[in-house]
């Protein structure tokens, strides 16, 4: 009986042992299997990442949207890859910036000159009722363009628009008094006025028409229309599915099963899909091997600390010490050659910025260039960390510049009494009072904080001067918060080139002499790290050193970045580069 026992557990471990042994070979067959005859297959309607915090929370709320550094990969890889026919990707609604859609169609367009097929469906552009004419721009760079028979192509043009409080704050018995460096720093005019000033009008209509002559030749090219042609159809949207057709936007109407039977036929016999993403997990970088060029992401909102992660809004943060730190990191290994710093940022805190901004200037007295590439914004903060790099690439829809200053406070004692409520203080110093929401400046905390926007005015538009190589007068004609596109900005001497990760890649080889030809190691600083290194990882030994310790302690402060958003509101910031906020529709 024992014999039997033993015999009959040992077959049992057996078993486990195969079951385990072949789960494990199926496992590593799925991680590195690329069919032989591969379509990719590629969802944009869930938008597009600049990037995911090392948060286990952001990765797991952001799994299944792609980051757009991916999408560019997989796509240069495909290009060249034998086994890649083709691609088909999935359309919807309108959540695609306008310099993260003009990426991808610059991706799109090497991959179909690499002799591969392209198509873009869509049960709707623009969903069942909204703009979709930054989706449709998008799609408008492949091969053939298909819409479900009941969907739209929601060709409406671009609308910018803009709250205003002011009078909401009026009968709150709450106003806003501060100042801003100068006429076209907008973001304040949300508290301080009741519609578009004419400077704000200006800016605003600047960047819209820029848009939208863009995404006119754009879709002109792509579908052998003329540019007028484009703006009539623009006029007459939306567009039902069969007007779209009669119109030359979309090559045919079918539904997703007959544009995947289409795509496999077109492939030939066997094709399968297989998702872009997962194409790349199994293929691997196009850059992963020879000489070394750090990649430094700067996404968010700048923010002093470390870099965060927002999972009520799904709002990340540019923390000054996390992006310095990788910066320091990078320029301090002996083995990186150049960076690459990847900026997406609508601004944030004066203070912070200067603190990256100094990192940059370190890398390049120690000898490592250092290029920037500009996703959807870099504006003001945004623009103040990159303004010292060697070359600055932008795309042409890249909103950037808003060389300015803002600040202010909220004062709401009119609203305390409104609730009978009363404050009173005592204070030591005479400008104690000087960030008091219950509290009006005092001519002498005026004059202080006047002569603190002053300054902040002149160290970004020196810095801008020595970094750009551009007069001081033509910035300050320039600047004055003023946001500019890319296409503009290029013009102005603000950026050096127009074009995407592959142009900023192309020039940060050439600023080290690495043959354009040549592969490099693009690695990212600070190191990706898995989840469990996420929240494991030991404290490092000095502020020098990354580490992501305590992630999950900031995960939960969710409360902060709410402060953050409001801080305007508070009274208390320090320092606000902070590009003026307005509504996009397309």
């Amino acid at each position: 009986m024992k014999r039997f026992i033993v015999r009959f557990l040992a077959m049992i471990g057996l078993i486990v042992v195969l079951v385990l042994v072949i789960c494990a070979a199926v496992v590593l067959r799925n991680k590195s299997h690329v069919p032989s005859r591969a379509v990719l297959e590629l969802n944009l309607e869930t938008g597009l990442l600049e990037d995911v915090p090392e948060n286990s929370v952001a990765k797991t709320l952001n799994a299944d949207t792609p980051i757009v550094r991916d999408v560019v990969e997989a796509l240069e890889r495909a290009g060249n890859d034998d086994r890649v026919q083709g691609l088909v990707a999935h359309f919807g609604t309108n959540r695609i910036g306008m310099a993260q859609a003009q990426e991808i169609r610059d991706a799109v367009l090497g991959f179909r000159a690499k002799h591969k097929f392209a198509y873009a469906w869509a049960e709707s552009y623009g969903g069942d009722w909204g703009p979709g004419t930054g989706t449709y721009y998008l799609a408008s760079a492949f091969e053939q363009v298909f819409v479900q028979p009941s969907g739209d192509v929601q060709l409406t043009g671009i609308l910018f628009e803009s709250p205003f409080i002011k009078g909401t704050l009026g009968k709150l018995g709450m106003q806003f008094h501060g100042d801003h460096r100068y006429e076209y720093k907008t973001a304040l005019n949300m508290y301080t006025e009741s519609k578009f000033t004419p400077a704000h009008k200006e800016e605003d209509e600047k960047v819209m028409n820029s848009w939208f002559g863009q995404i006119v030749q754009g879709i002109a090219k792509a579908r052998s229309l003329s540019e007028e042609q484009v703006r009539g159809l623009v006029d007459r949207a939306p567009l039902a599915a069969k007007e779209a057709l009669e119109a030359k936007l979309v090559d045919g109407l079918k539904y997703r099963d007959e544009v995947y039977d289409l795509a496999k036929r077109k492939a030939g016999d066997g094709a399968e899909m297989i998702f872009a993403d997962r194409y790349l997990e199994r293929t691997g970088s196009p850059h992963n091997h020879g000489k070394t060029i750090a990649l430094v992401y700067g996404v968010g909102a700048v923010t002093r600390g470390r870099s965060g992660y927002d999972p009520v809004f799904g709002g990340v943060s540019m923390g000054s010490d996390t992006v310095a730190g990788a910066l320091r990191a990078a320029s301090d290994d002996k083995n990186v050659k150049a960076i690459l710093f990847r900026v997406d940022s609508p601004g944030g805190s004066y203070i912070a910025s200067d603190a990256i901004w100094r990192e940059v200037v370190r890398a390049r007295q120690k000898g490592k260039p250092v290029i920037v590439s500009m996703g959807d914004l870099a504006g003001s903060g945004g623009y103040f960390v990159a303004m010292a790099a060697d070359k600055i690439v932008a795309q042409p829809g890249t909103i950037t510049a808003s060389i300015g200053v803002l600040s202010g406070k909220v004062l709401t004692s009119g609203f305390w009494d409104k609730l009978g409520i009363t404050w009173d203080e005592v204070h030591a110093g005479n400008n104690a009072t000087l960030y008091s929401g219950t509290e009006d400046f005092t001519p002498a905390e005026w004059q202080k904080f006047e002569g603190w926007l002053d300054r902040v005015y002149e160290d970004f538009t020196s810095k801008v001067a020595d970094g750009r190589k551009l007069p001081k007068e033509k910035v300050l004609q320039i600047a004055k918060g003023r946001i500019w596109t890319g296409e503009d900005a290029k013009g102005l001497g603000l950026v050096d080139e127009l074009g995407g990760f592959p142009e900023a890649l192309k020039l940060t080889k050439q600023a080290v002499g690495i043959p354009e030809a040549d592969e490099v190691n693009l690695k990212v600083f600070p190191p990706k790290k898995t989840a469990l290194q996420t929240y494991l990882a030991p404290e490092p030994d000095n502020s020098d050193k990354e580490s992501e310790a305590g992630v999950l302690l900031r995960t939960l402060q969710v409360i902060q970045p709410l402060a953050r958003r409001l801080r305007l509101l508070s009274g208390a910031n320090d320092g606000v580069l902070m590009m003026p906020e307005f509504a996009r529709e397309r």
